[in-house]
This record gives C-alpha cells, sequence and structure tokens, in this order.
C-alpha cells in the first residue's frame, strides 16, 4: 500500500522571478491531483530525476523538459507585456 500524498497550497504570488516561483507551482499542481512522482514524470514524458530537479528548482533542466511538465500537469504561463 502506497502512502497518500499530503497535497500543497497552490503559492499565492503570482510574479514569477526565480526557479523556486515555478518549482512550487509544478509541486503543488501535482500534489493535488495525487499523482505521485513516477506517475507524474511518466504522464509528462520526462524522467523522474527531470521532474524531480523542476521541483526542487535545481540547475540542468532544458526548457523543453520544462514545458513537458507545464503542459502535462496543465499548467499555463502568461506573459504580460513590459
Amino acid at each position: 500500500m502506497s502512502a497518500s500524498i499530503k497535497p500543497i497550497s497552490t503559492p499565492v504570488k503570482r510574479d514569477i522571478d526565480n526557479p523556486n516561483d515555478i518549482a512550487q507551482f509544478v509541486r503543488a499542481r501535482r500534489t493535488q491531483e495525487g499523482i505521485r512522482i513516477d506517475d507524474a514524470a511518466k504522464l509528462c514524458g520526462v524522467s523522474v530525476e527531470t521532474l524531480s530537479k523542476i521541483e526542487t528548482a535545481k540547475a540542468g533542466v532544458n526548457v523543453d523538459s520544462l514545458f513537458k511538465v507545464l503542459n502535462g500537469l496543465g499548467i499555463k504561463i502568461v506573459v504580460k507585456p513590459w
């Protein structure tokens, strides 16, 4: 029997200005959906290592992988004109 996944609250901050901000949104989305990290990685078409790096804001993730995860989890990025 696997442990239940504890949902993390959606971050209140909406201005994304560092990798940790994106990491918080990704982890919150995955845990709120009750998806284990290995299942989410498979769903998004990335390795568990890559998803873990994204969720912990570690360096070494390419943009294509980041967008696979964002799209796979239904997270949209909106750019405001400066």
